[in-house]
């Protein structure tokens, strides 16, 4: 199929459908032909390259003495271009480096920094819930996470539970904010005082999904739980 990068060869995921025309990222390409057996084959031959390429681009890294870690090596389908991914915390000068893969190649180079969720989603791997990551199924680009979706759904803020194998705050985070946050509406607040069937009290602690109130009574001073429609503001 014909692509920005110019051809390449990529696997049917889902069957033909109508999209409206807002949602399209025009101008379309081709899809060229079926893949043949002697592209398969092409494809797997560049995978080979690829570690080549990678081992030799890494001894260069260290050569030339640059603060990167190489990440991925990707070669086009028609092997006019090799891509070198890495990773840095500072800008690199890696002009001399360009060179001296140019030279062992003979083709065109490029080298792109990218960020450490980029990193994970390229290589992939199994999250803390024992899922394959989302960035590297079907996330198709990273939005926004804050520390306040991680409070909002009233979990630890230890930032070894809520953070990803990247380092960064869970991508899944974001998935139910907004669904906390309406639930959060209908809800009063730890601290408010409440009237319930057992009389006049103040919120200790307050389950959303569940849609359970916590309530300490001011007569018995016991904590007991009610259904949050059981629970009014005075």
């Amino acid at each position: 199929m014909e692509t920005a990068r110019g051809q390449e060869i990529g696997t049917v995921v889902t069957l033909e459908k109508e999209m409206s025309e807002e949602k399209l990222v025009l101008p379309l390409k081709k899809v060229v032909r079926k893949a043949t057996e002697e592209d398969c084959c092409r494809v797997e031959e560049n995978k080979q390259k690829e570690s080549i390429a990678f081992s030799r681009c890494q001894k260069k890294i260290i050569e030339h003495s640059l603060d990167m870690k190489l990440v991925d090596v990707e070669y086009n389908f028609d092997r006019n271009k090799i891509i070198f991914y890495f990773t840095s915390e500072e800008r690199v000068d890696f002009r001399e480096l360009v060179k001296d893969l140019a030279s062992i190649f003979k083709t065109r180079i490029e080298l792109r920094q990218i960020g450490v969720r980029d990193e994970a989603k390229l290589k992939g791997g199994i999250g803390p819930c024992g899922r394959a990551f989302c960035c590297s199924t079907f996330l198709e680009e990273f939005e926004p996470v804050s520390i306040r979706m991680a409070k909002g759904q009233n979990l630890s803020l230890n930032p070894t539970k809520i953070s990803g194998v990247c380092g960064r705050l869970m991508c899944c985070l974001r998935y139910e904010a907004d669904a906390y946050e309406n639930a959060h509406e209908d809800m009063p607040n730890p601290g408010d005082a409440v009237i319930t069937p057992d009389g006049n009290g103040y919120v200790t602690e307050i389950n959303r999904n569940k849609k359970m109130v916590s309530v300490k009574l001011q007569e018995s001073g016991y904590v007991r739980d009610f259904p949050l429609e059981e629970v009014d503001m005075p």
